[in-house]
């Protein structure tokens, strides 16, 4: 799997609790194939869960995050010492 955009990943993160696989695809500049596999890969970790999928074809957002490896807190972190730094992407 590859890197996600930093800024990308936080602003999806805050701004959907659902996200779908265009999202995956702009966050982690993947096909649509391997972004529907990573959801799927997600709704497997929900169903584990008990957490509900409000609307077709969506996984949450946070579980997803979890699934992925993706820690928002070092995200942030990361974002905002690239923009003190000017560097942000």
């Amino acid at each position: 799997m590859k890197s996600p955009d930093i800024k990308k990943a936080v602003q999806i993160y805050y701004a959907k609790p659902e996200i779908f696989t265009d999202d995956i695809v702009e966050l982690f500049s993947v096909g649509k194939s391997t972004a529907q596999k990573m959801k799927n890969h997600v709704r497997d970790v929900m169903a584990e869960k008990g957490v509900k999928v409000w609307l077709p074809h969506s996984v949450n957002t946070e579980v997803a995050f979890e699934v992925w490896g993706l820690n928002i807190t070092d995200l942030e972190t990361r974002l905002k010492k690239l923009q003190r730094l000017g560097m942000e992407t």
